[in-house]
């Protein structure tokens, strides 16, 4: 097996591409490639992560923290009313200065299909006021009171220059005011940049050029890290963190995500799940210990509701209901279902590490209590398009916030699906709930940070007593560093890449 195993590992090194080029300073290994250089068009993880080194938004997050970044001051005036004072002197890498102006424009662009996937937060701005060139004035359509938390990721483009580009230019060669200037993107093979001299917060000294090369397949991923190609490789193979983490030549660097992976249920009436104990009896039924240590190989940690720590919304009060299949018999028959029913689990297979593993090990815990089990898996460009059409009553996902605020999740996860009021967009299994709604809905309206976090925290446990949602896990964050660059590399939460912040 070890020789098999050695095999691999040399054919994926002799697969990995070559450059003639010379190597950059800082050479990067992702998981994941970009999708677009476009800033709006998608609003994943991976995208967000490529931009953020082309790109900045009005505010950044550093630790998880919101500080200033283009705006320097910001401030919630009422319920509606967002005011921005922007930074003076900011150039874009075109050399054009950077005002009001471009920040009207990025967000009209928001709204616009044909550039942007972020049409949920285009569309929450009723209006936008400019009383000069470096305040900005936004009116939201109803309350958004995490309206500031996003704008890290909302990233501002030039609209000199953007609104005369065409659409093949302006999607393949970012123009940003980002620490980084984009070099060349072969699509599949690397994405190559340079230090911006002339970046607001200071030239970045370090690494002057960087490469950022996606290899998706584990093995060509590990193979490029023992082989010394790359310096530094984010999304660690889970299977294969065990041996890096025994390497001489590397640094292992770990954090709990905070992703979580969690089940979701649906409680229309009619169905067995609309009886209470039913979501309960599933929820006993699965062993998170251990899928934790054998599916995840002791990678995660047992989570007991959706928002991490660092979330407002959080309440570590909060308990799960912990493995206990006796009771899951229990509650089955007393719900009129001693003899079980059939059930589907849905899920993604290449979205989450193992996420097809984990819904095998779940239809097996619930085969154990008597119901019977059927698998639906599938890639995750199907299966997200399915869910956002309510057709599965219980699934697998994953979620963590951007903008660190609960009442974003469970609008969009939890709350009856009312697409007249953009809610419940990824709530798959049409779970309803008319109390929870009404609470979710009032605590938009709060503008005193505390409170606000009060009523989430009250909304965040009735959902766990409801048994909206099972918890599993919060998955790690797994990176590798080469040793001898002196690479000194802290983990994002939002696992983002921003190389500025290597040092």
């Amino acid at each position: 097996m070890k020789r098999l195993a050695f095999i691999a590992t040399l054919v994926a090194m002799l697969a990995l591409p070559s450059f003639a080029m010379a190597k950059a300073d800082l050479v990067i290994a992702t998981d994941a490639p970009p999708l677009s250089m476009n800033p709006q068009a998608h609003s994943s993880d991976a995208n967000f992560s490529y931009m953020s080194n082309f790109f900045d938004g009005l505010l950044q997050r550093k630790n998880g923290k919101l500080v200033p970044a283009l705006a320097t001051e910001w401030e919630r005036k009422d319920a509606l009313t967002w005011v921005f004072k922007l930074r003076k002197g900011v150039k874009f890498h075109n050399g054009n200065d950077f005002n009001a102006d471009d920040v009207v424009f990025t967000f009209e662009r928001m709204k616009d299909s044909k550039y942007s996937k972020l049409l949920n937060f285009g569309n929450s701005i009723a209006s936008m006021e400019t009383p000069d060139k470096y305040t900005v004035i936004f009116k939201t359509v109803k309350p958004v009171p995490w309206f500031a938390e996003t704008m890290h990721q909302n990233f501002i483009v030039d609209k000199e220059s953007s609104i005369n580009r065409d659409d093949g230019d302006y999607n393949t060669k970012p123009i940003g005011t980002g620490a980084y200037i984009f070099d060349e993107w072969i699509k599949g093979s690397y994405l190559r940049m340079h230090a911006n001299p002339n970046y607001w917060e200071g030239a970045p000294t370090k690494y002057k050029t960087v490469e950022m090369r996606p290899i998706v397949e584990e093995a060509t991923r590990f193979a490029a890290l023992a082989g010394k190609q790359v310096d530094m490789v984010n999304g660690v193979p889970l299977t294969l963190a065990d041996r890096i983490s025994k390497m001489p030549t590397v640094e292992m660097i770990e954090r709990p995500a905070r992703r979580c992976i969690f089940l979701s249920l649906a409680n229309k009436p009619g169905t067995p799940y609309a009886d209470k104990r039913v979501r309960e009896a599933i929820a006993y039924a699965i062993n998170e210990d251990e899928i934790i240590a054998k599916v995840m190989h002791g990678q995660a940690t047992k989570a007991n509701q959706i928002p991490d720590a660092a979330t407002v919304g959080y309440d570590a009060s909060i308990k799960r209901l912990e493995y206990n299949p006796e009771k899951a018999k229990q509650l089955l028959a007393e719900a009129g279902y001693k003899d079980g029913f059939e059930i589907t689990i849905a899920g993604p297979n290449d979205r989450y590490i193992n996420d097809e593993k984990i819904c095998e090990a779940v239809a097996k815990y619930l085969a154990r209590v008597g119901l019977k089990v059927n698998l639906d898996v599938k890639p995750k460009s199907i299966f997200f398009s399915e869910l956002t059409s309510q057709k599965y009553p219980f699934y697998l996902i994953g979620w963590f916030d951007g903008s660190y605020d609960f009442g974003r999740s469970a609008e969009k996860l939890l709350h009856t699906v009312d697409k007249d009021k953009g809610m419940g967009g990824y709530n798959g299994a049409s779970y309803s709930n008319p109390d929870m709604d009404k609470k979710l809905e009032e605590s938009a309206s709060i503008v005193d940070r505390s409170e606000r976090a009060k009523a989430l925290q009250e909304i965040n446990r009735i959902s766990i007593e409801d048994v909206s949602t099972i918890p599993l896990h919060y998955q790690q964050d797994m990176y590798a560093v080469v040793k001898g660059k002196n690479i000194k590399f802290t983990p994002r939460p939002d696992r983002w890449i921003t190389v500025k912040e290597i040092q």
